[in-house]
């Protein structure tokens, strides 16, 4: 594990200083915005959250026309427009897509179907849309259709082919965060264009993190089988590892380890008491443990370290 951390910190210095070449080149442009969302989809951008915040604001201060300036296609704006979106910019729709609607007919324009990764980017940023925004809503319809006649021919390269699939199973924006990292790993290794650098650190990060997470689950493990819950309830679903995998979904990021580990402990917590409501309690039992819950005072509950059961010494033996 320490090989691993030493070589995800070689790497990360020499990415930031790419992101900071970009930035100072560039200032806020759609160079920008593209190592962004290069960052955040290969699963490391938790290096660099405050770089991010501070190009994103910058880039923010500009009109969207401004950002793609160079480059103002559909793959173009619909990637700034998700990007903006996704950390909490509201970028006006109309004044991003209105130009790729056809004046007579009001709807997308034809030639757009020939642009497959301009399509996939629409498609993506469509999902954040917000309630009144029926040009988003349009956009969702188009190019959902459009990227199901891809999927259905072979005219299309096979690695691309595949992430169309899996992003009209499960787009971006509804997806867990670590395995979308996992997928997208693998696609951009296959991409011309793919940056090295980039990718090695997505590799190693990845290996990294995923090396803390089996550690994490071990701990919580030994922790699940020292209450002794497991032989007395012997009705319970045994969910351990489902659940920390569920806090990881929101929580992957290495030090975030202590709210991850609470987040599952406090999930197979209420596990219990739901298969003990759902498989075991009879109705006159369930009323007496629900009258019970509602005595319940916070002051009787032990906190060590911010977090129920979880302590100092015991996180440093993950």
């Amino acid at each position: 594990m320490e090989f691993y951390r030493r070589q995800v910190e070689r790497a990360k210095a020499t990415v930031e200083k790419m992101l900071a070449a970009a930035s100072a080149a560039d200032g806020g442009t759609f160079r920008n915005v593209e190592l962004i969302n290069l960052l955040e989809r290969l699963g490391v951008s938790y290096h660099f959250e405050a770089q991010i915040e501070d190009q994103l604001r910058l880039i923010f201060e500009q009109s969207l026309s401004d950002v793609t300036e160079r480059d103002d296609g559909l793959y173009s704006v619909s990637l700034a427009f998700r990007v903006l979106r996704q950390h909490g910019y509201r970028v006006p729709c109309v004044d991003a897509f209105h130009k790729f609607k056809d004046l007579k007919t009001g709807e997308f324009k034809e030639c757009l179907r020939r642009d497959v990764r301009g399509i996939l980017s629409l498609y993506e940023a469509s999902h954040l849309r917000l309630h009144g925004e029926p040009i988003l809503e349009e956009a969702l319809s188009f190019s959902r259709q459009q990227l199901k006649e891809y999927s259905a021919t072979n005219v299309i390269e096979p690695h691309l082919a595949a992430h169309i699939e899996n992003a009209l199973i499960c787009p971006l924006h509804k997806s867990a965060r670590r395995i979308d990292s996992w997928r997208y790993i693998s696609f951009y290794a296959q991409e011309e264009s793919r940056d090295e650098t980039l990718l090695r650190f997505a590799k190693l990060d990845f290996n990294f993190v995923q090396l803390m997470h089996q550690n994490e689950l071990a701990f919580v493990s030994r922790w699940w089988r020292d209450t002794g819950l497991q032989e007395k309830l012997l009705y319970a679903r045994d969910r351990i590892v489902e659940l920390y995998f569920w806090a990881t979904g929101s929580h992957y990021e290495p030090h975030k380890v202590v709210s991850r580990i609470a987040a599952a402990k406090f999930a197979k917590m209420v596990s219990l008491v739901d298969d003990t409501y759902d498989a075991y309690g009879t109705p006159e039992e369930l009323q007496l443990f629900t009258e019970a819950f509602k005595r319940y005072h916070e002051n009787t509950i032990c906190f060590t370290n911010g977090v129920t059961g979880i302590r100092t010494k015991d996180l440093s033996t993950i």
